[in-house]
């Protein structure tokens, strides 16, 4: 009975401590670390909640760029971070992917992460240059299909959002593409527009204003539904793969064990960030749909992706190197 009574007051303590923690939080600076270089939206997710979160609160909150091997450098910071609140981590797509696509890494995602709150969302477009006699998807996996290793397509290099969707894509149509890797969109965009590859697919905020501009032919969006971003652009799914979904996330994450109390009080202020009416001009500038809701929300949404895509990579065989 003494046991089980100092056992009750432990744990009465350690909830109190988390309590009052949260109730302080924040003390001092925020760091923010973005796993890639500046520029791109990730970036810019990074110094918006930086933005945010200060205004808020009034402490400082700053953005720590730490790019390098597909963002494992960055992400490794934050996974051996003290999880208190003060080292959070933007990240979604390579952090999903990356568990799969390498036989070792030196964080476990799945244990060393809490999600925190989902930003948003971005869509691939299936493109092609305006000029190529290649008008819809039938059109192209009927040409892959009939003269195979002829066609090749860009990519950001492997692991990359561009690499695994279309060698979904191939995957679940059986078009024969050939990858021609890349340092980055714009060299694959600079190329696609030059002739020297024939197809990609590429982040909307990338690739939509060529097609606006006529340069490009967007043959088609991986969301299920059209998206009001490009309504015109038909989807996979409704051009004959009604399972093909593709959706790039990007949100904010904090070292496992990090207080509940402070993960939450996070949360609700970037909630009420995300919903005005700034930051909602800023992510339809940026081509990408506003996500948001509780950590659970986030934590069912990125449980899912890391489903779908254990599915894929083990489908495909793709590999990081």
């Amino acid at each position: 009975m003494k046991f089980l009574a100092a056992a009750g007051l432990c744990l009465a303590a350690t909830v109190a401590h988390a309590a009052d923690a949260a109730a302080k939080y924040p003390e001092k600076m925020i760091r923010i670390v973005v796993p890639y270089a500046p520029g791109g939206f990730n970036d810019t997710l990074g110094r918006l909640f930086a933005r945010k979160l200060q205004e808020a609160w009034g402490q400082p909150v700053v953005v720590e760029n730490k790019g390098g091997a597909g963002t494992i450098v960055g992400t490794e910071m934050v996974a051996r971070a003290t999880p208190d609140g003060y080292t959070l981590l933007i990240n979604g797509f390579p952090l999903i992917l990356n568990q799969y696509l390498h036989e070792k890494l030196p964080y476990d995602t799945a244990k060393d992460f809490v999600p925190v709150i989902a930003g948003a969302q971005s869509r691939n477009l299936l493109v092609v240059r305006a000029d190529s006699p290649i008008k819809t998807v039938a059109d192209l996996v009927a040409r892959a299909k009939a003269e195979p290793g002829k066609f090749n397509y860009a990519s950001a290099g492997n692991g990359s959002s561009n690499h695994v969707t279309m060698e979904y894509f191939k995957n679940e149509t059986g078009a024969q593409l050939t990858q021609i890797p890349y340092k980055g969109s714009a060299p694959m965009i600079t190329d696609l527009l030059g002739g020297q590859v024939d197809v990609m697919f590429d982040n909307v905020p990338h690739v939509l204003p060529h097609v606006q501009a006529g340069k490009m032919r967007a043959l088609a969006i991986t969301s299920k539904e059209r998206s009001k971003l490009a309504p015109d652009v038909p989807t996979v799914a409704e051009q004959g793969y009604p399972d093909f979904e593709v959706a790039v996330p990007y949100g904010l994450f904090a070292p496992a064990g990090t207080p509940k109390e402070i993960v939450a009080k996070i949360n609700a202020e970037l909630q009420k960030a995300i919903a005005t009416p700034e930051v909602q001009d800023i992510f339809a500038k940026q081509g990408v749909e506003t996500l948001s809701g509780s950590p659970e929300d986030f934590q069912k949404f990125f449980q899912a992706q890391m489903d779908k895509w254990s599915k894929v990579v083990k489908a495909t065989g793709i590999k990081a190197n």
